[in-house]
């Protein structure tokens, strides 16, 4: 008796099979002992251990391995991930490259000026590019960390046209405590900026001749049979670039998978694999503590159990994340709600370090 008695509590431990759908997403079970350490790590979610987490999803060699949903919107939800859509818009930006919409070089001012005129007129403005909007290192001034500046994003949802609320900003200023372009990484001062990112949607659109959400859905979404996907709107009716887009859970895996396989997707190349590798190369010095960022994709390095790995992550605001380990072949998707919650990045990043990835070294 008490050895069946230890074999259900044995059973009881491991993972159930992530269930197979008709979305391209081919299933595994995960590896060996990972199954038990990963079925810990939903005790402790479901314990509240991390706060509000609303999902944990893995995949591992192109398989999905592990799938856990922890609120009631389940598989299905369209979940806001706000900033993680920014690194879609760079995933966009590709697309439009690739067809010979634009480059990377290409100035922005004169695929925005319907949304114009713009105040304080300045020829530095005229020469923000593409490229410049993609590495969060334009020289306007838009700080969403500080809440000081004009272009802090919640100042912009305040006024109707997003676009000119962007080019409107004046050239920032570097007092003697900022490191100027020339003196920092990559010869980019880094501001974060989501202002840009919504600029960025609207040149692309111009340039493609269509809106973002249907470009978005041709180039995209279709190809990785992705459906209903959830756009947020300006006042004017600008899909916002910048923030907000709802999709599944399973449909954030199949971007970071994307980014892992050179964009590609089960055997289709999506976007370019020179793209790919552009976006998640470092570009400019996400500053202090923060590491290095590609195009609009942070480039973390997590340590695990001792051993440094690097990462491509799209992340947004309470801790959302989708992280790529190229050195394990694994992509990991945490969806939260934990919006009012201290730390919420750092409660995320414990998550995948010391449940998640330590359960698959």
């Amino acid at each position: 008796m008490r050895v069946f008695v230890l074999a259900l509590a044995v059973l009881s431990l491991i993972a159930l099979p992530v269930r197979a759908q008709n979305d391209g997403w081919r299933t595994a079970p995960p590896p060996g002992i990972a199954a038990a350490r990963l079925t810990a790590m939903d005790a402790a979610v479901r314990n509240g251990d991390f706060q509000q987490i609303t999902s944990v999803l893995i995949s591992r060699n192109g398989r999905l391995i592990h799938e856990a949903y922890f609120d009631d919107g389940g598989a299905e939800a369209r979940r806001n991930t706000r900033s993680a859509t920014k690194t879609v818009t760079a995933m966009l930006a590709g697309a439009a490259v690739a067809r010979g919409h634009l480059t990377i070089d290409t100035p922005v001012q004169p695929l925005i000026a319907s949304w114009g005129p713009f105040d304080n007129p300045d020829p530095r403005k005229a020469a923000i590019t593409v490229e410049d909007l993609l590495t969060m290192s334009s020289l306007l001034e838009c700080d969403d960390d500080n809440s000081f500046s004009r272009g802090n994003e919640e100042r912009m949802y305040l006024i109707e046209n997003w676009v000119k609320f962007a080019f409107d900003l004046p050239i920032r200023g570097f007092p003697a405590w900022a490191p100027r372009p020339e003196a920092s990484p990559y010869g980019r001062s880094f501001s974060y900026c989501t202002a840009g990112v919504t600029t960025l949607g609207a040149a692309i659109q111009s340039a493609t001749g269509q809106p973002l959400q249907t470009f978005a859905r041709d180039v995209l979404f279709a190809p990785l049979q992705i459906e209903g996907e959830e756009w947020q709107f300006s006042p004017m009716g600008l899909a916002q670039g910048g923030g907000g887009l709802g999709l599944r859970s399973r449909d954030l895996l199949k971007l970071g998978q994307l980014l892992l396989d050179g964009g590609r997707w089960n055997g289709t190349q999506v976007l370019p694999a020179d793209w790919i590798s552009a976006m998640t190369s470092p570009h400019a010095g996400a500053g202090e503590g923060r590491g290095d960022y590609g195009y609009l994709t942070w480039l973390p390095t997590y340590t695990v159990e001792g051993r440094p790995l690097k990462a491509f992550a799209m992340a947004g605001t309470g801790g959302n994340k989708v992280v790529v380990v190229p050195d394990l072949n694994v992509v990991l998707v945490v969806t939260t709600t934990n919006y009012g919650v201290r730390n919420p990045h750092g409660l995320a990043d414990t998550l995948i370090c010391t449940h998640a990835l330590a359960a698959l070294l």
